[in-house]
């Protein structure tokens, strides 16, 4: 029988305290202990020296288990509280698997980089990877946490994830395979397309902000995977409803972000005066499917924003390159018409008749109007100077309270509005026995946005208006009525004041493409042979795209029954599909797309739904003031819940301990239609019945 020679050891590596007492008894590495191993001499360059151990002797766990960790690098792996709890023990020039973890059921992870909150978080499934990346992000605000191996990394990721959250990376053709175990956890995964984000930072030179603005790169929080946006259940209509900023995805997402930086204004003002934008870009070019037939894409968006809360300046940048459109074409018409003048006065006799009858003055070409009334604009419908307008203005008072929404002008005013949302029609006959008669007096195929910004004073008389109501206006608007951030400003910060929207790479980009979309070489405009414009159908992508539109279209018709949240709000309800239409078809327009997707419309969805909930908080029907049971339920359900990862409880436990006035009968009625409502939902774990409180609902 042969015996292993004795060699010296070290007991006791099982424990924290154990473990310390080894630290304390190794040397740190050296670049000679190292023996020429690339990775650990990168590592060695990166980190402090005594962050790695120079291990000279065989370590024994667990009272008897001896390791053979002589001769390795000692890389110490700690947990979320930054206690030491584990070595991975390294052999220079050696492979994965000669790697030796003293106690693989410590979950840890080897940290390059600070734990504090400046820093984001990057776990990493593997030690070479993790050195790579770290050497490559040096002067990036980031720490690596790197897996002792790739069969702990979930275990891992979870764990660091209960504190703060965790970035993960991975490609397109495993994206389900990496994040399916993660789903639920404060965890956002970067998916890119082909290369990794390694390789984009070694070979492609991107930096790292760079690669996370990339087309292709799509970025998915996990907490919030699988779970819908909940429903509003608040009936207080003091308390704004949070806007779904994820509603938008890359370049959109990334300029509301920025204006309302630079700005200093609510996200929900910033995101209608960019649906106003697209809406005045896009109606001219492509129309939206519904059933068997197409719609115009013009929107009617109302915001709600008090004197000096920064309308003007979200709607100056969100318009900056449609403003200086119209200043551009504005000027060359100028040219024209006193090129004409000229003509005119220069002309005596036959010639200036026939110049007359062969040369009709220019028209103004002027399509973003601020102050007008409705009456001239329809005009130059039916007059064939333009084919598509917007009245946009951050002072909506000339429209809610102006000549043109008065007396008897009023209805006929809303009528007219809502035949160009719906048709493109105008009608507008007129007695034909007056000095000026216009044997013009219709217009097909036009198109108009409105996009009215206004203070409360003006908004509310408006939006509980029962003309406004009743004749169709108010229930095609899209609504918000965000807080001000008035008395939360900062003004005194330096580097604030340096900053520029001008020279920022995002909104350079975005002006770039409105400049594409609103003189487009590829379509030019079309027209049929009678001068109309041709603009494109809107596809759905495929079928199951279509069948998700249809999907949510049957949600929102059931929630229109007795006793249910849009009961009371029916005219509105069935014109939300309508508009989530538009919203996805100005969407695939912005991207230059020909076809909608169900990413599109789902997210068309969540900002019409948006809507509806801001809407709701000025309907008469809805009572005011105190919590509904509903409410009460619901946020003491966060409150218990949010303490743990994930997000659950048991169901005997809420029975037994849940307000005394939500128990009996009435809970399980309650907790039905909370999960109708996307608040939680009830699963069962063998004889258990647990309660998952959606992720969306809770604040850190």
């Amino acid at each position: 029988m042969t015996t292993t020679p004795q060699t010296a050891t070290h007991e006791k590596t099982r424990g924290k305290a154990g473990l310390v007492s080894v630290l304390g008894d190794h040397q740190p590495a050296t670049e000679q202990t190292l023996q020429g191993d690339v990775l650990l001499k990168k590592l060695y360059d990166i980190l402090r020296p005594n962050s790695l151990l120079d291990i000279k002797v065989n370590l024994s766990v667990n009272q008897g288990d001896i390791l053979p960790t002589a001769g390795m690098t000692g890389l110490v792996l700690h947990n979320k509280d930054y206690e030491p709890v584990s070595l991975l023990c390294v052999p220079p020039n050696g492979k994965p698997k000669d790697y030796v973890v003293t106690d693989p059921f410590e979950t840890g992870a080897f940290i390059i980089g600070k734990m504090d909150s400046t820093h984001e978080l990057i776990a990493v499934n593997n030690i070479a990877d993790a050195v790579e990346l770290a050497y490559l992000l040096m002067a990036e605000n980031v720490t690596i946490l790197a897996s002792r191996d790739e069969w702990s990394f979930n275990d891992m990721v979870k764990h660091f994830a209960q504190d703060s959250c965790v970035t993960i990376m991975a490609t397109a053709d495993v994206k389900d395979e990496v994040t399916k175990p993660l789903i639920g956890a404060n965890v956002r995964a970067i998916i890119t397309s082909e290369r990794t984000v390694l390789e984009h930072l070694d070979y492609g030179n991107l930096s790292y902000k760079a690669i996370l603005t990339l087309d292709d790169t799509k970025i998915v929080e996990l907490r919030s995977v699988g779970w819908p946006e909940p429903e509003s259940l608040s009936t207080d209509p003091s308390k704004q409803t949070p806007y779904p900023i994820e509603a938008w995805s890359g370049l959109l997402q990334r300029v509301i972000k920025k204006i309302a930086h630079y700005t200093q204004v609510p996200e929900a003002m910033v995101g209608q005066c960019l649906l106003g934008g697209l809406a005045h870009m896009g109606q001219a070019h492509v129309d939206a499917p519904f059933g068997y037939k197409h719609m115009p894409t013009s929107l009617i968006i109302i915001t709600e924003g008090e004197s000096g809360s920064g309308k003007t300046q979200a709607m100056d940048l969100t318009h900056y390159k449609i403003k200086e459109h119209e200043q551009k074409r504005y000027e060359e018409y100028i040219i024209r018409h006193n090129e004409h003048k000229l003509q005119l006065a220069s002309l005596k006799g036959p010639e200036l008749k026939e110049y007359q009858a062969t040369t009709p003055a220019p028209y103004n070409p002027e399509r973003l109007f601020k102050d007008a009334t409705i009456e001239p604009i329809l005009d130059k419908f039916v007059s064939s100077e333009i084919t598509d307008a917007s009245w946009s203005t951050d002072d909506a008072a000339q429209f809610f309270n102006g000549h043109t929404m008065k007396g008897d002008t009023a209805g006929n005013a809303l009528a007219a509005i809502t035949d160009l949302y719906s048709g493109g029609e105008v009608n507008r006959t007129r007695s034909m026995k007056t000095q000026h008669a216009n044997p013009h007096t219709k217009a097909f195929n036009v198109r108009m946005t409105l996009m009215l910004m206004a203070q409360r004073i003006i908004l509310e008389p408006a939006l509980t208006d029962d003309m406004m109501n009743q004749q169709g206006f108010l229930a095609r608007a899209l609504i918000a009525c965000p807080d001000s951030l008035q008395g939360y400003r900062t003004w005194d910060d330096i580097n604030r004041r340096q900053q520029s929207p001008y020279r920022d790479t995002d909104l350079i980009a975005y002006w770039d493409r409105c400049n594409d979309l609103l003189d487009p070489v590829a379509s030019n405009a079309p027209t049929d042979d009678k001068g109309a414009p041709k603009r494109f159908k809107m596809r759905w992508h495929d079928a199951q795209t279509e069948q998700v539109f249809y999907e949510h279209m049957q949600v929102i018709e059931n929630r229109q029954a007795k006793g249910k949240t849009l009961e009371y709000l029916k005219a509105y309800a069935s014109r939300m599909a309508e508009n989530a239409s538009r919203i996805a078809s100005l969407i695939a327009f912005f991207d230059k797309r020909q076809t909608i997707t169900t990413d599109d419309i789902k997210r068309a969805f969540m900002l019409v739904e948006y809507s509806t909930a801001e809407r709701l908080r000025y309907q008469d029907a809805t009572p005011t003031g105190e919590q509904s049971d509903l409410e009460k339920l619901s946020i003491w359900l966060v409150s218990k819940a949010k303490a743990y990862k994930p997000a659950v409880l048991n169901k005997s436990y809420v029975t037994q301990n849940a307000p005394n006035a939500l128990r009996g009968k009435k809970l399980n009625f309650l907790l039905d239609d909370l999960e109708s409502m996307g608040h939680i939902r009830l699963e069962s774990d063998v004889r258990r019945r647990l309660v998952y409180v959606n992720p969306r609902l809770i604040i850190d």
